[in-house]
């Protein structure tokens, strides 16, 4: 598990002025000897565990610190999620950590070209609480600028660490969804290599029913799980009600469908 969730493709938005460079899992087979893959945690913190787990494995990192509050005069103002020191370059790096799915609407698209399709503003949360483009400007404005506040140095300080010539980079794990029916070929290619798979609206799922076809249902703190850990899987009869339920609820769940050796991922949404 700890392999799948480093398999997941990092989202790399240089190519669009984000100012941050990508910071990549290049290694994919790192030890995985005292991990267990925390289940019962919210995926933020799964991603989190697994992500710890990686730095602190690698042989080329040395991990410094993780999840750093920064105390204020009378509150928290904000946590760096990771320092780390490149034992072959000797450089120190703040990393901000993010696992995501995304659902490309095309409705948020303001793009004039269709080069242009597919850009920050368009991806949003399954529940439409979150976009792609609110967090990078959290990234930008708050979480990345927080470094070089007076009470962040001198927490650092104390810790022994320098920010002077420190680089930041921001580690983007995202999944993307996008409409059945859209050519996923007419997003930009930077975007392509994280797609996941598609969603659809209720009225569009009733009308594949499939009595051939299994179907399972991961609770939200299973979306990191591999499709292979997934045990309970059902006929469209048993889950479609269930999927109506959610929807009311205005939740989108995410689904598998098996149809033979077939898998498809995909989301059914409120909206």
């Amino acid at each position: 598990m700890l392999t799948h969730f480093l398999a997941i493709p990092e989202l790399d938005l240089t190519s669009e002025g984000f100012r941050y460079a990508t910071f990549y899992t290049s290694e994919k087979t790192i030890a995985s000897e005292g991990f267990e893959f925390p289940r019962k945690r919210m995926v933020g913190k799964q991603a989190e565990y697994c992500f710890e787990h990686y730095l602190k494995h690698h042989p080329s990192y040395e991990l410094l610190a993780a999840n750093i509050q920064i105390q204020g005069a009378t509150e928290t103002i904000g946590e760096l999620d990771y320092i780390i020191k490149n034992r072959i370059s000797d450089k120190l790096i703040h990393i901000e950590l993010a696992c995501k799915f995304y659902l490309f609407d095309p409705n948020l698209n303001t793009a004039n070209t269709a080069s242009e399709v597919g850009k920050t503003a368009s991806w949003i949360g399954p529940n439409r609480k979150d976009t792609l483009s609110e967090k990078l400007s959290k990234l930008s404005e708050k979480q990345f600028p927080l470094l070089y506040k007076a009470e962040t140095l001198s927490v650092l300080e104390k810790m022994g660490v320098s920010t002077q010539s420190m680089d930041q980079q921001v580690c983007l794990k995202a999944m993307l969804f996008f409409p059945k029916q859209f050519n996923a070929q007419d997003l930009l290619k930077e975007y392509q290599q994280n797609i996941e798979g598609y969603y659809i609206s209720f009225t569009e799922f009733l009308k594949e029913i499939n009595n051939e076809a299994t179907y399972a249902i991961p609770d939200k703190k299973e979306w990191l799980l591999p499709v292979e850990e997934l045990e309970k899987w059902h006929f469209f009869s048993e889950i479609s009600t269930w999927v109506e339920v959610q929807l009311n609820k205005k939740k989108s769940p995410l689904l598998y469908k098996k149809s033979g050796e077939h898998i498809e991922k995909f989301f059914v949404v409120w909206w």
